[in-house]
């Protein structure tokens, strides 16, 4: 049987250009979306979300009510028959508590959809609405304090 494999870019999916990949085995297609970085073979999405939901200890059926789906759906994601858009992706992350990209690339860090307290990261998307001179000036200050950091603590290594 033939082998037919695509490469899809998706730039929308993360700030890097990942591919998804689709692959014609006979007549049964298999998506995924999934990086491989080198270091061996990549965790389809269907995995991952398989992988997630199961540690939730959701049923298909529960994954997909809070989606606003059907189980067939998130079988059909978990198998690799189909891809989940973008929409989906999101959606999935934020039931499954997890963010897009640790969906989406294998060596990726696994970080909480949104955290309640993230004070910083709410301050960082502000950050668009400086003037450049303003954001230069911020970015000064942010080096004094990170220098002034480092110094303590080579400093804190002195006896």
């Amino acid at each position: 049987m033939p082998v037919v494999q695509l490469s899809i870019s998706i730039s929308s999916m993360a700030r890097m250009a990942r591919t998804a990949e689709i692959t014609l085995i006979g007549s049964e297609k298999v998506a995924e979306w999934a990086c491989n970085n080198g270091k061996g073979a990549p965790m389809p999405i269907g995995d991952r979300i398989k992988q997630l939901r199961s540690e939730l200890r959701l049923s298909q059926g529960d994954l997909a009510a809070k989606l606003g789906a059907d189980a067939g759906q998130i079988s059909r994601y978990e198998n690799g028959h189909i891809s989940p858009s973008a929409d989906a992706i999101v959606r999935l992350a934020q039931a499954l508590d997890v963010s897009c990209d640790y969906l989406l690339v294998d060596d990726a860090p696994r970080r909480p959809f949104k955290s309640s307290s993230d004070v910083l990261g709410d301050r960082l998307a502000g950050l668009s609405e400086l003037s450049p001179d303003d954001l230069a000036s911020l970015l000064n200050v942010l080096d004094a304090l990170v220098t002034k950091s480092r110094f303590k603590a080579l400093a804190g290594g002195i006896s």
